[in-house]
């Protein structure tokens, strides 16, 4: 779905940003590009939107170069979810949704309707003006934005911000729920949580390079430490003890009434965003 070889990209003469991307994202894959402030991620989306132009290096979605792709065509094949939602604050939910459909055929759309309803948006809002909304049900109605032309393509900037716990829940399903139609998804965000639970792939950019590719999976085992963390009953007393997985396969090696639980020692997907980038969730 999308070929990135020695992307680059720079602002001006002394701002290079991206300095030779390389990176593929297959057919109905949920794909993270995952970086701290600066690092680059929204410039490469930018780029991969058709928002940006001028990059050196080669890119191509559904097949074609990403220089000649940006027609009428593609861009009713893609659907995106801006960090900050781009919607006309005087006009209702409904009436920016009627307005973003008007640019595509009619056999492409959803019912707006159906898709307010599945994003649990409050339907006694839905003709009131969008500045009257809260930031969660303004992040509801861009996600109805990005979906109403049922995209093959679909690229989503922070899709949970703003949204409470069970909301992310939602928002979590929904890009399931795409996935399984076989859309694919380019996802950037902070949240560590959305990354580990939705992506087959995460990709760290630090300073305009890829520091690191793979399944979270993966990521985590390549730096565990293979320790577990054991709390236990002995003696009437409440103990804890740190010991290599290995030695777990005779069974509990020391002496215990009850054991109360067992934690893996394995590093979070957030540790390894700090190890790769050197930077924290900023």
């Amino acid at each position: 779905m999308i070929e990135v070889k020695d992307l680059t990209f720079s602002y001006g003469k002394d701002k290079q940003v991206l300095h030779g991307l390389n990176f593929t994202v297959g057919d109905g894959e949920i794909f993270g590009f995952l970086g701290p402030n600066g690092s680059g991620k929204s410039t490469t989306q930018k780029i991969l939107t058709g928002i940006l132009k001028g990059h050196g290096g080669c890119a191509t979605l559904f097949g074609q170069d990403i220089s000649r792709v940006h027609t009428q065509d593609f861009f009713q094949r893609i659907g995106v979810l801006f960090e900050f939602p781009y919607l006309y604050a005087n006009l209702s939910a409904i009436d920016n949704l009627k307005y973003f459909s008007s640019f595509y055929p009619a056999k492409r759309l959803r019912d707006i309707g159906e898709i307010l309803e599945k994003l649990e948006f409050k339907m006694d809002f839905s003709k009131k003006p969008v500045s009257s909304y809260s930031k969660g049900m303004r992040q509801r109605v861009s996600m109805a934005r990005s979906l109403i032309n049922n995209p093959e393509l679909l690229f989503l900037d922070e899709p949970t911000s703003g949204l409470d716990p069970s909301g992310a829940v939602l928002f979590r399903r929904i890009i399931e729920e795409e996935r399984k139609k076989g859309t694919t998804v380019f996802l950037t965000t902070h949240n560590m949580l959305d990354a580990d639970l939705l992506c087959d792939r995460v990709a760290f950019i630090t300073n305009g390079t890829i520091a690191a590719l793979d399944t979270p999976k993966r990521l985590k085992e390549q730096n565990s430490s293979h320790l577990v963390l054991i709390e236990y009953l002995y003696q009437g007393i409440r103990k804890e003890k740190e010991i290599e997985t290995a030695n777990l396969e005779g069974g509990i090696p020391f002496p215990h009434d009850e054991i109360i639980s067992i934690h893996s020692r394995e590093p979070s997907l957030e540790d390894m965003f700090i190890q790769y980038t050197g930077r924290g969730l900023c």
